[in-house]
């Protein structure tokens, strides 16, 4: 045989080989868990009492392993805060930690679960992971010892984090995350020095994870699949709805259909809290989601995704920006959706094309009722700015929503059920941003998979009339480089920190 041959058949045979241990597809699998909280309590438990409660919670989370890995899931994550629960100062928190290595010392619990001290919640993990041939995402918390001389150094001479994990189908700790943006509330933490990038490879695509509140955020969330070009994000949540515009899948199925990623959501399922609401989202639409504000059951979630999903570029403000405003006819309003002072008009016949502006940003409307009750009102609103409430954020935001009520003041209050279906409708806006998650929220608070889709000239718009009554219809746009803008005026950020105090209690738990 000639070498030229031979180096052909050896090439050829390494490309069957790289191609057998590559798959095309996967099957995921998230689990919403009704966390065992442990009694509250302003003194450190021991740590055999917190890692029993840690226990029963993994007791709860080993069934949904096994069940998904029975039925061919090849990664499954599990929420934030699921292990342990909230709630939470420094102290209390502590008998709950342990020391979570660098993945890179190749180390895989199961097998050696002595190698970094008393770590029996990560050997738990890479025995559920290693026996049942399936990636494991948890979530729990990593402490790390330091010295108070260090000026960086808290004074109780640690540092906690809120730490996502990853376990491989052998077990192998694979990926370790440290949560940079920390919510309020969340004071028995600490956020890392700088923002870590976590990724790992697999047979089946690149994957990033971070936690929560992240997702707001430009870094770590946005640069993972912008810089990192990873295919799918692991995304473990304690997330409370907030209605008309941030609800769990709402905006978590949006945010996948914005990057154009795979995304997989487990949420933490506790409908006293308002905390709801998982999914497996694919760019293209919403594979599997759950949201259950009935019973106190967990939920476990499969679906099958591209491994390595396409998206479409999008011009967000090309269509708008060529849409002549139609007459003022109707007089605009101000009202309040979670804190922010939106522009609205009321729409006020079954069938109509709308224009509303704030600042930069104008928002287009064009839609058809399937008729005009007289019980129910529908307005378009605008907002472009700086929200301050639980952190600051610049939006630039078109939303076409119910008001909870006839009076034009409750427009933008949290409401999840209409009467009103839509035979057609197209919003787009002049946004200032690459960044915009299109959102579609049906009543009783339900996704609309394969109901619209977004052109390459920004517009969001139905593709057949809706098969539910519509709750909001919305471009949720983020100007990260404004976040830090210093146009937030004394008397703003004073404002909203009272509104912060007042409303704590509500906000607590949202992630």
């Amino acid at each position: 045989m000639s070498t030229s041959c031979w180096l052909a058949c050896v090439a050829f045979s390494v490309f069957c080989v790289l191609k057998a241990s590559s798959l095309d597809t996967f099957v995921a699998a998230v689990y919403e868990h009704a966390v065992i909280l442990p009694a509250v309590t302003l003194s450190p438990v021991s740590h055999s009492k917190a890692l029993a409660l840690m226990n029963q919670n993994l007791d709860i989370l080993e069934g949904a392993v096994i069940s998904a890995a029975k039925q061919g899931a090849h990664i499954i994550v599990t929420p934030e805060d699921g292990i342990y629960g909230i709630r939470f100062t420094r102290d209390t928190i502590y008998p709950y930690l342990e020391d979570i290595p660098d993945p890179q010392v190749n180390w895989i619990p199961c097998d050696n679960p002595d190698r970094f001290g008393s770590t029996p919640v990560q050997e738990r993990l890479s025995c559920l992971a290693k026996n049942n041939s399936i990636y494991v995402v948890a979530n729990m918390g990593d402490k790390k010892p330091c010295n108070t001389s260090d000026a960086q150094c808290p004074p109780d001479g640690r540092f906690q984090y809120n730490t996502d994990v990853v376990f491989d189908s052998q077990g192998k700790l694979v990926a370790r995350y440290h949560k940079q943006n920390l919510f309020m509330g969340e004071e028995q933490f600490n956020a890392p020095m700088e923002p870590e990038f976590v990724t790992f490879n697999t047979p089946f695509g690149k994957f990033g994870i971070f936690t929560c509140f992240d997702i707001l955020f430009h870094d770590p969330a946005v640069t993972l699949v912008t810089e990192f070009q990873v295919d799918t994000i692991l995304f473990p949540t304690a997330w409370m709805d907030v209605l008309p515009h941030l609800a769990a899948t709402e905006f978590h199925s949006a945010w996948a259909m914005g990057m154009g990623v795979n995304f997989l959501a487990a949420n933490l399922h506790s409908p006293s809290r308002r905390m709801t609401g998982s999914g497996i989202y694919a760019p293209d639409s919403p594979r599997a989601f759950h949201y259950d504000r009935k019973t106190n059951e967990g939920k476990l979630l499969l679906a099958r995704l591209d491994s390595h999903p396409r998206h479409s570029a999008v011009n967000w403000t090309s269509h708008a920006s060529s849409v002549e405003a139609p007459p003022k006819d109707n007089q605009e309003f101000q009202s309040i959706v979670f804190f922010d002072e939106f522009t609205f008009v009321e729409l006020m016949e079954v069938t109509g094309n709308y224009s509303v502006c704030q600042n930069d940003l104008c928002c287009h409307l064009s839609y058809r009722m399937s008729e005009k009750r007289a019980d129910e009102v529908y307005a378009l609103g605008a907002f472009d700015g700086l929200h301050t409430v639980e952190g600051q954020y610049h939006l630039q935001i078109c939303i076409l929503l119910k008001c909870k009520t006839t009076h034009l003041r409750t427009c933008g209050s949290s409401v999840d059920t209409a009467s009103t279906r839509f035979e057609m409708f197209s919003l787009s806006g002049t946004f200032g941003t690459l960044y915009v998650f299109p959102e579609v929220l049906l009543s009783g608070v339900k996704l609309a998979p394969g109901e619209f889709q977004v052109s390459s000239d920004g517009r969001l718009f139905s593709l057949k009339p809706t098969s539910g009554p519509v709750l909001t219809v919305c471009l949720f746009g983020r100007l990260y480089e404004k976040d830090c803008a210093s146009n937030a005026s004394p008397y703003l950020i004073a404002h909203s920190l009272i509104i912060v105090l007042i409303a704590a209690p509500v906000l607590h738990y949202l992630c």
